[in-house]
């Protein structure tokens, strides 16, 4: 097969910003000002500084081990071959199921209030329905065009994004937007952003993308950070203008196009348009990334135990069945959670990986490099979020916190019986 064509730093950037902009802006913002109130800009700034703990072993071991495994190539390097790292790669497997249906979600709160139709259980699974079926039958005529045109999605949502920000900085009321730190809102602070965590987490399809990446041991590193401020950036003046143009009962009542809504105060009825057409163009373009990108690789190291020696990103490896079977499982999720059970649950998942890729960094810090001290200070802080998630959870969203509890011990047990029967090692490409 010809050899793909490396990509840029820009091109890696603009792959992570529109992933972690088409996950939580246009998603999750409404969930997030029920959760934070006033304190949303504060919100993304905090779980901002998480993904920035996350970034660093990720920049360190991603600079070294070249592998489109991504962040189950770190853990085999520290941990090695066992049930445990099996266990991992179907957990990241589904979180790209799960984060598939977070943005068909998303999809369909844009969609429905666009062409003016009530969103109930009904309207709202129609939509899902065909937002996933879509994008399975895209397949079959390829997604290389719209993966060669995602610098220029990016671009798109980007400018109609500082429209938003420019227009709304005209008309913010600067004393809607102090925050608030007394102990209820403190409360809610801290619950957002550890939602808020998810938001951040685009950076790491960097690492998936390793080998096709020019000069990886430096632009690895640039892209993640680069990102990861970039971003946090956008998501605070966003948040400032939101907060600051619309008060937070209309917000919340306005959860699932939140920002759409937000622009009518200083935009009108074609800011309104014009913002959830960029959500549309925002949450497909992320939406195509995690299925033929992530999904596509997690689901062959999850299932294999490795992957291809020579792949095409945008095309399944093997047979369909990954693609049937990824596409099946987040469109349960999307049926049967709603959107801030599965926002959580897609945190929560994430968290587990980012463990053990820190507990890796920390076995290989002698012969990889990283301060030791830091890296479990930032593994502390982890174990902190993952209790906060779970306990969250529990208190708020009991069928999250079973379904976060299901997934973990499902992939155990798969893994267990793919040992078995399959006797399955997980082997290391690049």
């Amino acid at each position: 097969m010809k050899q793909n064509k490396k990509l840029s730093l820009v091109e890696v950037v603009s792959m992570a910003v529109g992933t972690m902009i088409g996950a939580s802006i246009f998603s999750i913002f409404g969930l997030g000002a029920k959760i934070a109130g006033p304190d949303l800009p504060e919100a993304f700034i905090l779980s901002g500084i998480y993904a920035l703990v996350v970034a660093y072993s990720y920049a360190i071991l991603g600079s070294k081990i070249i592998s489109n495994a991504g962040p189950i190539a770190f853990i085999l390097k520290g941990i090695g071959d066992n049930i445990v790292t099996g266990a991992l790669s179907i957990l990241m497997w589904l979180t790209y199921v799960v984060s598939i249906s977070l943005f068909v979600k998303g999809f369909a709160g844009y969609f429905l209030p666009l062409i003016h139709v009530g969103s109930t259980y009904l309207t709202l699974g129609i939509v899902e329905v065909v937002v996933i079926s879509f994008f399975t039958v895209l397949n079959f005529f390829g997604s290389k065009v719209v993966g060669k045109a995602e610098f220029y999605i990016v671009l798109i949502k980007i400018t109609i994004l500082l429209v938003f920000i420019f227009g709304g900085f005209l008309t913010i009321n600067w004393g809607m937007t102090q925050p608030n730190f007394d102990t209820v809102h403190a409360t809610g602070l801290l619950n957002a952003s550890i939602i808020f965590f998810l938001s951040y987490m685009g950076f790491g399809l960097i690492t998936n993308a390793s080998e096709n990446i020019k000069n990886p041991k430096k632009n690895i590193p640039l892209a993640i950070f680069i990102s990861i401020f970039f971003v946090m950036i956008i998501y605070i003046f966003i948040s400032l203008v939101t907060i600051g143009n619309l008060s937070l009962p209309d917000i919340i009542k306005a959860q699932e196009n939140a920002l759409a809504v937000a622009a009518k105060p200083f935009l009108g009825n074609w800011g309104f348009i014009l913002i959830s057409i960029g959500a549309l163009f925002s949450i497909s373009s992320a939406l195509n990334a995690t299925i033929y990108g992530g999904a596509n690789i997690a689901y062959s190291l999850a299932k294999d135990g490795e992957l291809p020696e020579n792949f095409e990103r945008k095309i399944w490896f093997h047979s369909m069945e990954g693609l049937y079977i990824t596409a099946g499982l987040a469109l349960l999720f999307a049926l049967f959670f709603d959107l801030s059970e599965i926002a959580s649950l897609t945190s929560t998942v994430f968290t587990v990986i980012y463990i053990f890729v820190l507990i890796s960094h920390f076995k290989l810090s002698r012969q990889m490099g990283g301060n030791k001290v830091l890296i479990v200070t930032n593994l502390l802080i982890l174990l902190v979020i993952f209790v906060a998630l779970m306990r969250y959870q529990l208190e708020t969203q009991t069928n999250a916190f079973y379904a976060s509890i299901f997934t973990f011990l499902g992939s155990i047990a798969v893994e267990y019986l793919f040992r078995k029967f399959k006797k399955r090692k997980i082997l290391q490409n690049g």
